[in-house]
């Protein structure tokens, strides 16, 4: 009897083993599994701004035209009646929703890369700023992730000042794309919204300038670091004009996230690309990223490569309601020498070698 209870005892530790044993197994196919998922989550986060950002606005234009053409068209009627009633919104800030800026779905799109915004001063909200950033890159993902979603909780690390990403006013005639970008709190890059932002809606905003713009963009490339600055003054005046203090502002990776083919000086595709860029505001780049499900596959999907934005010390702008060339030039030089400074001090945190050369073109 004795004999029978010690072997019983014996099968079920060993029982009791083997299902420890089986747990650990299973907890750590879950781990492996859910760490899969994350990713996959990650990757389609991003793919959707992307798409979004690429074609949302044409889709829905479409959408709405065939619309008219069906049973449904009164959905379109009205939708367009809306559209000119609320035709102006963007320019006076559009309809910021705190609940779309921190969507979860910002989170795993900041994680995929990853982005961080670094503080290195304080921005008071008695004033008002003017934050140019650089470089553009092929769609300023670091710009659009640091300053129109929390998900860097950039509200927690300037508290009381209120971003507003300005981008191509074109995207505000799209139906459907305006009011999602306008719930980030983007707004058109034209001087009627910078003006009313900088002097009818009080104190503690801070318009975000890509100052290189489209420009800037036929020269991203990984491995360059180099901005389109020179000949752009535009910015400055309106600091001037309305006392906003300049903040440079310097994306570390930007350039990396993806390749681009670039035309050489005098060849068809450059031509094409300049023209875009004068009659219609943008240049059309031919670029590609990842896959879907592949890191060695090309399509939409940005590389994940680390990116980090540094807001620079502000420079503080007199209000000159009609700034001289002199004045701006000498702000606009101010601004240069802050710009490489800020790039100089944190591109050996970031990767850099201390060699390295910012190129202002």
């Amino acid at each position: 009897m004795k004999t029978l209870i010690a072997a019983y005892s014996g099968v079920l530790r060993g029982t009791g083993s083997s299902i420890l044993s089986a747990l650990q197994d299973l907890f750590s196919i879950t781990w492996l599994n859910r760490s899969k998922v994350e990713k996959q989550l990650q990757v389609i986060s991003v793919l959707q701004w992307v798409l979004s950002f690429l074609v949302l606005g044409v889709a829905c234009t479409v959408i709405l035209m065939y619309t008219f053409c069906t049973d449904c068209w009164l959905i379109a009627v009205l939708y367009f009646t809306w559209l000119a009633f609320d035709w102006n919104t963007p320019k006076k800030g559009g309809r910021r929703s705190e609940w779309v800026r921190n969507w979860a779905v910002w989170r795993y799109f900041r994680d995929y890369f990853p982005i961080q915004l670094v503080k290195t001063h304080n921005l008071l909200t008695s004033r008002n700023y003017i934050l140019g950033y650089h470089p553009h890159g092929i769609m300023g993902l670091g710009a659009f992730c640091n300053f129109s979603t929390e998900a860097t909780e950039v509200s927690k690390k300037f508290p009381g000042i209120r971003p507003y990403l300005a981008t191509l006013a074109g995207n505000f005639r799209m139906p459907v794309l305006r009011e999602y970008l306008m719930s980030g709190g983007i707004c058109p890059v034209n001087r009627d919204t910078i003006d009313y932002l900088l002097s009818k809606n009080g104190t503690g905003n801070a318009v975000i300038i890509v100052v290189g713009g489209a420009a800037e963009s036929l020269s991203s490339r990984p491995g360059k670091n180099a901005v389109t600055l020179r000949s752009r003054k535009g910015f400055v005046k309106l600091a001037l004009r309305h006392g906003a203090d300049l903040v440079p502002t310097y994306s570390f990776g930007e350039n990396e996230v993806y390749k681009q083919v670039i035309f050489e000086e005098g060849s068809w595709g450059h031509w094409v690309q300049k023209k875009f860029q004068k009659y219609i505001g943008f240049a059309p780049c031919i670029f590609h990223g990842r896959g879907l499900f592949s890191s060695d596959t090309w399509g939409l999907v940005p590389y994940s490569k680390p990116i980090t934005t540094v807001v620079g010390e502000p420079i503080t702008i007199p209000k000159l309601e009609h700034p001289t060339q002199q004045d701006i030039d000498l702000y606009h030089a101010m601004y240069m020498e802050a710009l490489v400074k800020l790039f100089d001090n944190h591109k050996t945190s970031f990767g850099l070698p201390e060699t390295e050369v910012l190129e202002v073109n």
